[in-house]
């Protein structure tokens, strides 16, 4: 983005890493996100109140793998951020070293990366990077060909894991 000279709502927590595999080593990796399986494909997006699903593994977690899973809900859209961006609720936030990791929709397609813990416009909120608009940007400013989502090797399981969302407090 820097190299493109993008300012703005495009730049604003946007945490997007793109990992090239050798070809030898393709069969060695599963892409799979932990508890929930997939991803299945790319979304189209979030919108408010869609449910997503995460797993993040930082270091300050203290190895507490029972809090890695998340669940949680999409708030309602900020303009200013131009849907480059979303605001997500989740009962146990994105802390940081889970910066970048993948987020899913309710069907399992990947649709977003962990950017950023927020206090507005709800405290222990994340934003989230919308991720087909990060590598539409990607593809149209010198990403490899064929950059796309690598779809996961084990079976998504969805929200039936018993991890209930987080909700939006209500005014």
């Amino acid at each position: 983005m820097q190299r493109a000279g993008t300012t703005g709502p495009a730049c604003t927590g946007n945490d997007l890493a793109l990992v090239r595999l050798p070809r030898r080593v393709h069969d060695l990796v599963n892409p799979s996100v932990p508890v929930w399986g997939g991803p299945t494909g790319l979304g189209d997006g979030l919108a408010a109140g869609e449910t997503v699903l995460g797993y993040g593994a930082s270091s300050l977690r203290a190895g507490e793998n029972v809090l890695s899973p998340r669940a949680g809900t999409v708030l309602p859209a900020d303009e200013s951020a131009r849907g480059w961006t979303h605001e997500v609720l989740t009962l146990t936030p994105g802390v940081p070293g889970d910066s970048g990791s993948g987020l899913l929709d309710a069907r399992g397609r990947a649709v977003g990366t962990l950017s950023t813990l927020t206090l507005l416009p709800v405290p222990g909120s994340n934003g989230v990077s919308d991720l087909r608009r990060a590598l539409d940007f990607a593809r149209r400013h010198g990403a490899p060909r064929g950059l796309r989502v690598a779809v996961g090797t084990e079976p998504f399981t969805g929200p039936s894991t018993g991890l209930s969302t987080g909700q939006a407090p209500t005014s």
